[in-house]
């Protein structure tokens, strides 16, 4: 497939806005070519209804390149974006005890999940969290990861993974190469994990490693310095990360997706962060909010493809990447009909994880952070 500057530009950009709608803005440039896929938000709907709507109309958008991506960052715990009637999860620290007892449970509740996202159209949910929380005061990761040790994280993680793709939708391992040992928050500050090596490929870089052996679909990148990996540049912007470490070293095949561009951790403009993830080596880039910085990441994307061959070449890389992975999981037609299906079919799971919950210890650790 060839692009124009416009929109292989727009292959490199998932982006969000506000309202019940697709906004006008986003709907001109989908309708263009000009946006790979949205991200929703409780911002953008209540019920199931509003959420298969809402996808059904941004779906009807993409027909210039290739079916749009769906994506919603659905977790559980604290970052849930689509509340109650959906199959509302517990932290993964919560679940993951829980599945002592019940080997099984942590595949079963994410395929229930991910069901209910497919019936109302979505396509990716940014999970599973494969940080290692090692870091009492970590403000962020805290419940949101599977445990303290690698070897949790690997097994419930890859487990979470495959939950998501027997029910239909595509995984996305985060936080590359791990977010799990910061004392900041990346939305608001650049923080800092300062192992050594040995300490990475031991600790953080274990569940990463075994994911991409597993094949995941993608990974999201961290807004995170590593000084034993690249004292100069945080991951997303990191060329010895994202691309030297992740697809060099670690083999992983799938499509690189950076965390939202608009956090305070990327202290450049939008303009220089988005063409440094893509030289970097992400092939997606978020914007979640602001449709003023995504219109300036896509045109500054559109300079630098005009600009440079070796761009322009980095650029159709990502692109064709991110390509292949929404048509292996396209957009499908909902109906009521499949919301209907649903009402009921998951509360063996829903009873199988209540006991669980009901069984597995406490922990200290269990209400840490803040999203």
């Amino acid at each position: 497939m060839s692009f124009t500057a416009a929109t292989l530009a727009g292959q490199l950009l998932v982006t969000g806005f506000a309202g019940g709608s697709p906004s006008p803005r986003f709907a001109r440039a989908a309708s263009r070519g000009e946006r790979a896929g949205a991200v929703l938000f409780g911002r953008n709907g209540r019920t199931p209804h509003e959420f298969q709507a809402m996808n059904a109309a941004l779906a009807a958008l993409a027909a210039p390149v290739g079916p749009i991506l769906l994506a919603v960052d659905q977790e559980g715990g604290r970052v849930e974006r689509i509340k109650a009637p959906f199959f509302s999860l517990p932290s993964m620290s919560r679940l993951a005890r829980a599945a002592e007892a019940d080997p099984g449970l942590v595949a079963s509740v994410a395929a229930a999940q991910a069901e209910e996202l497919r019936a109302v159209g979505f396509t990716m949910s940014f999970a599973p969290v494969l940080d290692v929380n090692t870091e009492a005061t970590n403000p962020v990761i805290g419940d949101r990861a599977f445990g303290r040790e690698p070897s949790a994280v690997v097994l419930h993680g890859l487990a979470f993974a495959a939950g998501l793709a027997r029910g239909g939708v595509l995984a996305c391992g985060k936080h590359f190469p791990g977010h799990g040992h910061t004392t900041q928050d990346s939305h608001l500050v650049l923080p800092v994990v300062s192992r050594d090596r040995a300490g990475l490929d031991a600790i953080d870089l274990v569940p990463f490693r075994a994911a991409a052996r597993a094949g995941l679909d993608a990974f999201m990148s961290a807004h995170v310095l590593y000084p034993a990996l690249d004292p100069s540049h945080p991951a997303t912007l990191s060329r010895a990360v994202a691309t030297d470490l992740l697809r060099g070293e670690l083999g992983f095949e799938g499509v690189l997706v950076s965390d939202d561009l608009e956090m305070k951790a990327l202290e450049a403009n939008v303009e220089e962060t988005s063409v440094a993830a893509i030289v970097a080596g992400c092939d997606l880039l978020l914007v979640c909010s602001d449709e003023d910085l995504a219109d300036r990441a896509h045109a500054a994307l559109v300079r630098e493809i005009e600009r440079s061959v070796a761009f322009q070449e980095r650029a159709t890389e990502a692109a064709h990447r991110g390509l292949a992975l929404r048509r292996r999981v396209p957009p499908r037609p909902t109906t009521v009909d499949d919301l209907d299906r649903l009402a009921g079919a998951h509360d063996g799971v829903r009873d199988r994880l209540r006991r669980a919950l009901e069984r597995a210890p406490g922990s200290p650790g269990d209400g840490m952070g803040s999203t």
